[in-house]
């Protein structure tokens, strides 16, 4: 079974997604991590952005998501990067590389690596439409442009990060107009999954409804 969750950032789908993994006893897969680790790895060694450097940089490296202490941690050639990868730095450039076909490219084939021996829950941007199109369920979570940044400001200062509401809105903003024009795998809902309007709804309540649909199906 692999259930599929995509949505704009700050719509709640990593959350709801990490939740449910819980409760259906399945495994939960950050591809958004993968390609924040990938960004931070690129920022940190100074690779050029350009789809040559970055495959070749590619070569060198490995990604992997982890378990510890109940949470998922996000290892970068096997060092803890789970806290580096969310930095104001990674966030700006996350939806610039992720653009780039040879990233795509190398994280689908991760993603489908995983899923070859596991039931499981993957979050993100083209999850229904690209990665696993032919998904048990696809859903599509969606939000508030002031929500979702009210909600990733929250995230970030119980983090330590001391950032502002109207930053972090403007820096969504501008993700979504890159997610959503890029020519490769742009966010968009697929034809087939169940669209949910988060603005109003817990995070439990979100939780419910999807949890149900799968167990009705």
């Amino acid at each position: 079974m692999i259930i599929a969750i995509d949505g704009p950032a700050g719509s709640g789908k990593s959350t709801i997604a990490k939740e449910l993994a819980k409760k259906l006893g399945i495994l939960y897969v950050d591809s958004g991590a993968m390609f924040r680790a990938i960004t931070y790895s690129l920022i940190h060694n100074s690779i050029e952005l350009s789809n040559a450097a970055v495959l070749e940089h590619l070569r060198t490296i490995s990604v992997t998501l982890e378990i510890q202490n109940g949470s998922q941690e996000t290892f970068l050639n096997g060092k803890n990067v789970s806290v580096e990868i969310r930095t104001k730095e990674v966030t700006s450039l996350v939806s610039l590389v992720s653009t780039l076909p040879s990233v795509r490219e190398w994280i689908l084939v991760q993603q489908r690596i995983v899923a070859e021996n596991n039931d499981l829950i993957m979050d993100g941007r083209d999850i229904g439409t690209v990665v696993f199109p032919n998904a048990t369920y696809k859903f599509f979570l969606t939000a508030s442009l002031e929500e979702r940044a009210k909600r990733r400001t929250l995230e970030m200062n119980q983090k330590g990060v001391d950032v502002e509401k109207v930053t972090i809105q403007q820096e969504i903003e501008k993700r979504d107009a890159l997610d959503s024009s890029r020519s490769l795998a742009p966010l968009q809902k697929a034809t087939d999954a169940i669209e949910i309007d988060t603005t109003l709804l817990t995070i439990e309540e979100v939780s419910s409804i999807i949890f149900t649909t799968v167990n009705k199906g």
